[in-house]
């Protein structure tokens, strides 16, 4: 069961300097998860992009991260409804993609990797024109266009036409018409491909305010982790068609738990300044010490203690591999 809710992106919050309007979005408050993948098998010939791929997407920004050729793009199009599994289910937001596929998209926003968007139209008009397939009037259609190209920074290029733009503004046109329905969920396909440095920080900050203002979910496909570091806060790695890690970015409870320090001179007067003031604490080798934190305040102390006792700070960090070395190892 759903119900219209409000999805507050305005309240004080700005996009690249700008107030944006507060409208009404489809925020979920119960009901399946956005997408259910159950046992997906999928071949192409002796190649198996899928195999056996089960996972539940629910979090507001989830990462699908994998190198090229890991089975995302397959993936994605199972999400979509463009191409029949040889084996398994995908359900999207309580729909088998199957039997529904029109219904589900009806409720997605998508936006494909490659260039897909007409130069010789505007941005208004294009993003106007899609509205109005998707069932708005005129003069609604209108209307959201303009809304979703300010929400996306494009308010004053929206009459220019798109063969004008830049690679970073053509991507956040394909933005703002995944939004301009008032989807449930937004699909976005290497949503940064091909942009320099400056357009990728902005069109991830557009991503992350999308996702956070309007309360929509969003499923990112991407082969970079930076990017899914900056805007998900959960993450699905897959590897040669499986799910290789399926978790959340945040770091889990108790991961970070244990600490190590490293000191630049002799670690025992810090070893003994941190016992003395109720740390668990232990020797762990050569100018190295262990010790078990409970929040920021314990790390705090931990370098307030290295000053006073001489030791000197030379690196704290989680006893055991960080989130990226997960990362890492599970992308392969």
């Amino acid at each position: 069961m759903r119900r219209q809710v409000r999805g507050q992106i305005g309240g004080g919050e700005r996009l690249h300097g700008r107030s944006i309007p507060d409208r009404a979005y489809p925020v979920p408050v119960s009901g399946p998860p956005a997408i259910e993948v159950r046992g997906a098998v999928r071949r192409y010939g002796p190649v198996v992009a899928l195999d056996g791929v089960d996972l539940n997407v629910d979090a507001a920004a989830t990462g699908l991260l994998g190198r090229n050729g890991a089975g995302k793009s397959t993936l994605m199009k199972a999400i979509l409804g463009l191409v029949r599994l040889d084996q398994g289910a995908v359900r999207v937001l309580g729909a088998d993609t199957a039997r529904e596929g029109d219904h589900v998209r009806r409720r997605i926003g998508y936006a494909p990797e490659h260039e897909c968007l007409p130069p010789e139209l505007t941005a208004a008009d294009l993003v106007r024109h899609l509205a109005e397939l998707r069932g708005l009037s005129r003069a609604d259609a209108i209307r959201r266009a303009s809304e979703v190209l300010f929400a996306v920074g494009l308010e004053e290029e929206r009459s220019r036409v798109i063969g004008s733009f830049s690679l970073g503004m053509r991507q956040r046109v394909k933005l703002a018409q995944t939004l301009v329905h008032a989807p449930e969920l937004v699909i976005l396909d290497e949503p940064t491909n091909g942009l320099d440095p400056a357009q990728r920080s902005e069109m991830l900050e557009v991503i992350r305010r999308v996702s956070r203002d309007l309360g929509v979910r969003i499923l990112i496909s991407s082969h970079i982790l930076d990017d899914i570091r900056r805007t998900c806060d959960h993450v699905v790695v897959m590897r040669a068609g499986r799910v290789t890690l399926d978790r959340p970015l945040a770091a889990r409870a108790g991961e970070d738990d244990s600490m190590l320090i490293e000191t630049v001179t002799d670690s025992a007067p810090l070893l003994a300044l941190l016992a003395g003031r109720g740390l668990q604490v232990e020797a762990a080798g050569d100018l190295r010490l262990r010790a078990r934190i409970t929040g920021p305040a314990d790390r705090a102390a931990i370098r307030d203690a290295a000053a006073e006792s001489g030791a000197g700070l030379r690196r704290l960090h989680p006893d055991g591999p960080s989130i990226e070395d997960e990362l890492l190892e599970a992308i392969g």
